[in-house]
């Protein structure tokens, strides 16, 4: 199914407008709710999906036999030994993974930069867009497989999603909790959650420890492949792979020189090395000159030239991205990201951890071109000379990877609760209650 909408990308503090087409699975729940084909014409006619008939459209899944059995093409789900997957854990995670309470103004809840109907990304923005909507410098990852990640965030530093779960909730232009301790407190408060905690943990209430088990828990069951290529490369199904997407393969594993990064194994894929490489991306976007003028979308459908001064007046400066470098302080670093997994890719542009390049078609264009030169750019990336139509071949590959679980872990997240404040919620009452 074909479907066109907006991504907006953030430079020089501002907001732009782009127009994006993407291929998606058919699927009765994938893409973004506002869609807005066609709103530059006259007679244009809204098609958005209302957020409040998300739960008219959802269905709980089993999210613990999905785990206990990973789809075709995924290996055994690893599990940490202190935190032992439990159906009590799952949902108590998947409550705090949709509850807009765990942000500092009860507006903002994980699943608002990890949408669920977008790939468990954000099809929407370039830049992720948190509490008050600030600036977020980095695209959001979909969060498909990540039980798998031997790395999180874009710069790897993070090793455990018990741990990962804590930096947005607390970062200023995220979540903007003030403090552990406050996320706590308020949710000793919420009576919705009486009982929860003890009930997953054993006798423990909420705490960092448990809060971040249970995150991480439900975030282990979104497992999707079984995927067209996955039934024919794995499960011997000569007809499941389109011919352009078989040629797509063998331009992946041979000439594209992808397999040196996106990793196919002899029973599994996870389409990553799990190591973090200098592409070019970061280093462009922060080295190349800025145009005296810019060609800007300010409405659907139509464009304005405006100057650097003019934008630099309504925005802040960009916010500086090294990569790697930040975490390590290795000038070596400079500029390397996190290789990210290639499944359900047609589900979550726009791609490159700036959300720069906005469909696939512009991916392999770059990787082509042998990214963008720089001294540290990595080795791997060279010019690979692929043809249009080998690269339209390519692109089919990828679109073959999406899922077969897609709809049902969208739809299980359609019938999670989003943490409406309730009166008796002490955070907005107008007296200083137990909370602070």
């Amino acid at each position: 199914m074909r479907n066109l909408f907006k991504v907006k990308t953030a430079w020089n503090g501002v907001a732009t407008v782009s127009w994006l087409v993407v291929m998606l699975a058919s699927s009765a729940h994938a893409g973004p709710g506002d869609y807005k084909g066609g709103y530059e014409s006259a007679d244009y006619e809204t098609r958005s999906v209302a957020v409040d008939s998300r739960a008219d459209r959802g269905t709980p899944a089993d999210l613990m036999a999905i785990a206990a059995k990973p789809p075709l093409g995924l290996p055994a789900l690893p599990l940490p030994e202190d935190n032992p997957l439990t159906a009590a854990k799952v949902q108590l995670g998947r409550k705090l993974f949709y509850d807009r309470r765990l942000s500092l103004n009860d507006t903002m809840s994980c699943a608002m930069c990890h949408v669920p109907e977008q790939g468990f990304s954000n099809n929407e923005l370039a830049l992720a867009v948190g509490l008050e909507g600030r600036t977020v410098r980095r695209n959001a990852p979909t969060l498909y497989n990540i039980a798998y990640a031997e790395r999180l965030f874009h710069d790897g530093r993070e090793t455990s999603l018990e741990q990962q779960a804590w930096l947005p909730m607390l970062r200023h232009n995220e979540m903007a909790n003030p403090s552990v301790g406050a996320v706590i407190r308020k949710l000793h408060t919420m009576s919705d959650y009486d009982g929860l905690f003890e009930a997953a943990f054993e006798g423990r209430g909420p705490g960092m420890e448990t809060v971040g088990a249970a995150l991480a828990s439900y975030q282990r069951t979104l497992l999707s492949a079984n995927s067209d290529f996955d039934r024919w490369f794995y499960g011997k199904q000569k007809d499941a792979l389109s011919p352009q997407a078989q040629r797509g393969y063998r331009i992946f594993s041979g000439k594209g020189l992808c397999t040196a990064c996106h990793i196919v194994g002899e029973n599994s894929a996870l389409f990553t090395n799990n190591k973090l490489h200098n592409t070019g991306i970061g280093w462009y976007s922060a080295m190349a000159p800025v145009a005296a003028e810019q060609r800007v979308l300010i409405a659907p459908g139509i464009y304005a030239t405006v100057t650097a001064d003019k934008i630099a007046m309504v925005g802040h400066p960009e916010l500086g991205d090294v990569g790697l470098y930040e975490i390590t302080r290795n000038p070596n670093h400079r500029w390397r990201y996190k290789t990210a997994g290639l499944r359900n890719v047609a589900l979550t542009a726009p791609y490159m951890h700036d959300g720069s390049l906005l469909t696939l078609a512009e991916v392999v264009a770059f990787y082509n071109r042998g990214g963008h030169p720089n001294e540290g750019l990595d080795p791997l990336i060279q010019p690979l000379g692929l043809s249009t139509a080998e690269q339209d071949e390519l692109v089919a590959f990828l679109e073959s990877l999406t899922g077969d679980s897609v709809d049902i872990l969208v739809a299980d997240a359609f019938a999670a609760p989003i943490g409406d404040l309730k009166a008796e919620d002490p955070h907005w009452s107008h007296e200083q209650g137990s909370n602070y």
